[in-house]
Parts: C-alpha cells; structure tokens; sequence
C-alpha cells in the first residue's frame, strides 16, 4: 500500500507539473530560453527510489569519510610525503568533487522528490562530472609514471619526481580537465530547448539533456565524444606504456621476491585504474551500442561509474598500503585510547 501511495502522488505531482506547462507560452526556438528541468530518476522504479537512496548514501558517506582521512593522514605525517601520496591526495580531492557534485542532489530527488533544476545548475553538474572524470584520468596517468619512475630507476626517484614537478604535474592535469570540457556549458547553453523538460535520468548526463535541444546537436555531440575518447584513449595507452616498462624492470630482478615486492607496490593503483575504467567503459558501450537495454539498467551503469571509485579508491589504497593502514591505526588507537601511549 505504501509503495502505491507513493507512486500515486509521485504521478500526480508530474500531471500538475504537465498541465503547468501546458499553460505556458512555447518556448521560442530561434533564441535560448532559460529552463527549468524535471529530472525523472530512474523510470519504472520511482517507488523504490526512498529504498535505493539508502545504499547510495551508505556509500557516498564512506566515499566522504575514507578520502578525508586519506587527506588528513597524509598531511599529518610527513613521512607520507612522497610522490605517490601527494598524487592520491589529488585523487581523493577529485573523488571528493565527482561524488559531491552528483550524489547530494540525487538523494534529494530520492527522499524529497526535488526534481526540479535549473538550467545553470544542471550545466555546472554536468561541467563537473566531465572535467573531475577527466581529471581523474589524469591523475591515474601521474601515479603510473610514479610508479613507472620508482621501479625502473629508484635510485633517481626522488630527484625525477621532486615537490615542484609534481606540482606542475597536477597543474597540467587539472588545466587539461577545465580547458577541454569549459565548452559545453557554453555550447549547450546557447541551444534553445522547446522539446520536453523531463529528463530521463537521476543527475544531467550529457546525452540525455542533449537530446532535449530543438535543433541539430550534431556538432555538439561529436565535440562532447571525440573529447571524451582522445583524453582516455591517450591515458589509457600511456598508463599501458609505464606498465610495459614496470613488467620488463621486474623480470630483471635477480629474485622472485623482489620482483613481488615491486609488483605488491603496483597492486593498489592497478585496482582502481581497473575499477575506473571498466566501469567508464561499461557505461559508454551500453549507451553507444546497447539499445536493447533497459533504461533503468543503463541508469543504473551510470551511476555506478560516478559512484564505486570515489567509494572505492580510499578502502583499496587503505587496505592494500601498509603506511595508510598503520598510520590510520595508529589515529584510531590515540582516539580510542588517549591516555595509553602508542608503544605500549
């Protein structure tokens, strides 16, 4: 009974919002009107959305918490001041943006049924999710070359990647994200949108408020794809490279431990290098070439690709890096236990 209360007034509260824009003027197709979007959710499954909001909060909270003490760990203890920290602290910093720039709107949608958006606010959202998405990316490409640098040549480690270098390393990557993707807001802000306001989706995804647009977006759409598929193609391919160079230094190594060992300090940045972009991936090939696909699966896909690495980047590299997980203990050991000293 619950579930078809709440259907019945999710559907009346659209039909009032329908009739709403029956009543006004058409939107002019010549010029770009301001526009106030209705993003659905997930179609076919809006009286569950209370129940699926409950999951996506569970890991949006641990994605907070887990890359804020990556943050706090590292800036507290300077022996974690090495190259391969500094760039996951950029990491978590983007996974911090990605997952807050998407998540807290959607749980609005879910338990408060807000679905209304502005214009603005849906372009920022979707500059947000391409130029972090592009950023982190970059940032998987940095701490391959790291860790290419400190297997191949450990001795030259620290004084290839110093403090300024790595600086200017995550300069570049951040410049390449804003500069790239700033055009889409401005591209799809001058589109007049004189179609149907409603967005078939839990956040603006490109595509779907593309797709809105009363006039040809064929250039618009080619400039978002070719954008997209340069940045990760040449990531991709460059973090191939390193790992080509990484796998011919260890079989060098004169014993099987030593070549583990070196392997194990590549074990945490192969994980979610695997968990971005096979997820990426998965939601790119569905919405390309899956048109059999249901549509509250490809949500769903996209979803999780915004949503599992900012969750799951802090737990691998927390459990997976000896200095996180002791560092991390050892906090927790003085909060627990602040009169006991941390040798004892």
């Amino acid at each position: 009974c619950e579930h078809i209360i709440i259907a019945t007034l999710f559907s009346e509260e659209h039909i009032k919002k329908a009739k709403e824009n029956k009543n006004m003027p058409p939107l002019n197709p010549s010029r770009p009107s301001p526009v106030t979007f209705l993003l659905m959710g997930i179609p076919g499954l809006e009286h569950l959305h209370a129940w699926i909001g409950i999951p996506f909060c569970c890991m949006y909270m641990v994605a907070l918490m887990g890359n804020v003490t990556i943050l706090a760990v590292v800036k507290a203890e300077r022996s974690l001041h090495q190259p391969m920290f500094l760039f996951l602290c950029m990491l978590s910093v983007t996974d911090l943006v990605l997952s807050t720039s998407t998540l807290p709107r959607m749980l609005c949608l879910f338990w408060f049924r807000a679905h209304d958006i502005t214009l603005d606010a849906c372009l920022a959202q979707m500059y947000f999710i391409h130029s972090v998405t592009a950023m982190e990316s970059g940032f998987f490409l940095a701490m391959a070359i790291d860790r290419c640098v400190a297997i191949c040549d450990p001795l030259h480690h620290a004084t290839i990647l110093t403090h300024s270098r790595i600086t200017i390393m995550g300069i570049i990557v951040v410049c390449r994200g804003v500069a790239f993707f700033s055009p889409h807001p401005i591209l799809l802000k001058q589109l007049p949108y004189c179609r149907t306001r409603i967005i078939a989706h839990t956040y603006c995804e490109f595509m779907a408020v593309v797709k809105l647009a009363c006039m040809d977006i064929s250039a618009t759409k080619s400039y978002s794809l070719s954008m997209a598929s340069i940045i990760g193609s040449c990531d991709v391919i460059l973090i191939a490279v390193s790992y080509v160079f990484i796998l011919r230094s260890v079989f060098r190594l004169p014993s099987r431990e030593a070549s583990l060992k070196a392997l194990g300090t590549c074990g945490s940045h192969v994980c979610v290098i695997l968990v971005f972009y096979s997820t990426a991936g998965f939601s790119i090939f569905t919405h390309r070439f899956g048109k059999n696909v249901p549509a509250h699966v490809h949500i769903f896909i996209a979803n999780m690709y915004l949503l599992i690495p900012p969750f799951l980047n802090p737990i691998v590299y927390g459990v997976r890096t000896k200095k996180i997980r002791e560092h991390v203990l050892k906090i927790l050991k003085r909060l627990t236990f602040p009169y006991v000293s941390v040798g004892s």
